[in-house]
């Protein structure tokens, strides 16, 4: 069954309704034609919940804007999604070019602070978030799930290569999906050492959310074991860290170090639960992602004037650079031919009950 508008169709109903399905949902391939986001491709996805967003094909197949009826969930930075070929990889060059949007991957062989690693001077987060993608098929068709129900599932996947000659050759294979009259999406990584040499392994899940949603009424609720604060500034904002401020003139970014409770399954949901707003209506965003493969979790948070954003991101590696990860020898590593699979859940939570709900199953695996 899809459920659109309050009710629930069976395939041959909906059907019955519409000429093509693209008339209450689907995706579509766009590119961008201004500025510096010339040439970059898009798959635009609309659910018919009122979710929609965009994947940025020759970004990574990272996950750019994102709207709920109408309220922005990712925060949109001043530089816009440009394209790849203004990417500036030394030092904080990142910055440069760094979207925000609803998602930013961060890897595949660094991630983090800039740094000289193993001889080699590696800028802020890593290449994936400037790799286009090859090989794209975006489409969408009927299956049916786990009860026999049928549903429309829609699509975008395509494969990114990080390779230099007498180094690494590693692919991130990426299916971003959603189903039809849903409101939130899954990204399956499989990311695979296509070379023959043991290279080092980091992945980061930067995912931002901004105004409206992020206000001075929102609040993170996690299953934190224990948090930690990443150094002397983000130490100053410990008391406060689960609630956020008005935009604040001068305000340094903080990070903290999550250590996470997982459900019986594996995995582990962090909410941010803006109950204000539209005057107390409540939305909500949830990630999900599995721990085995995800194991450290940071929160970004950034009140800033016109840098207004919170950052949830799961992650296989810390944020203060490959050196220290190595020095404290969480480092990971690929194999020769070895590969790993990632998978994350992003929704949309529309009503104080449903947030409420979320938020209390969160807190009992904390308590």
């Amino acid at each position: 069954m899809v459920s659109l508008y309050g009710c629930n169709y069976s395939k041959r109903e909906l059907l019955a309704h519409v000429g093509t399905l693209d008339q209450v949902g689907g995706v579509r391939v766009l590119s961008l034609e201004d500025g510096r986001a010339r040439e970059v491709r898009v798959a635009r996805f609309e659910t018919g919940s009122g979710f929609s967003f965009e994947v940025l094909l020759d970004r990574g197949m990272d996950i750019g804007s994102a709207q709920h009826r109408g309220a922005a969930l990712a925060w949109a930075s001043a530089t816009g999604a440009a394209h790849p070929a203004y990417h500036e990889r030394e030092g904080l060059g990142w910055l440069r070019t760094f979207h925000g949007g609803l998602l930013a991957g961060c890897g595949l062989t660094s991630a983090g602070a800039p740094c000289v690693d193993d001889g080699e001077a590696l800028g802020l987060h890593g290449r994936l978030n400037h790799l286009p993608a090859e090989g794209i098929w975006v489409d969408g068709g009927w299956r049916r799930d786990e009860q026999g129900e049928d549903i429309y599932e829609m699509w975008a996947r395509g494969r990114v290569r990080q390779a230099v000659v007498f180094g690494e050759n590693v692919t991130l294979t990426r299916r971003v999906s959603a189903h039809l009259g849903d409101s939130r999406l899954f990204v399956r990584d499989v990311v695979t050492n296509e070379g023959f040499r043991r290279i080092p392994h980091m992945m980061l899940y930067h995912c931002n959310f901004g105004f409206p949603l992020l206000s001075a009424s929102a609040e993170l609720v996690s299953p934190s074991r224990r948090v930690t604060p990443r150094d002397a500034e983000a130490e100053k904002g410990m008391e406060s860290y689960r609630t956020y401020e008005e935009p604040t003139a001068g305000y340094a970014e903080q990070c903290f170090y999550h250590d996470m409770v997982a459900d019986e399954a594996g995995y582990v949901t962090v909410l941010l639960a803006n109950r204000g707003f539209r005057g107390g209506l409540g939305l909500g965003a949830y990630v999900r992602y599995r721990q085995d493969s995800l194991p450290c979790f940071t929160q970004w948070k950034m009140v800033g004037q016109g840098d207004y954003v919170t950052g949830l991101e799961p992650a296989n590696c810390q944020v203060e650079g490959r050196d220290e990860d190595r020095e404290r020898g969480i480092l990971q590593y690929l194999e020769p031919g070895e590969s790993r699979e990632y998978q994350l859940e992003i929704g949309v939570l529309d009503g104080l009950a449903d947030i409420n709900a979320l938020a209390e199953n969160i807190r009992s695996r904390a308590a």
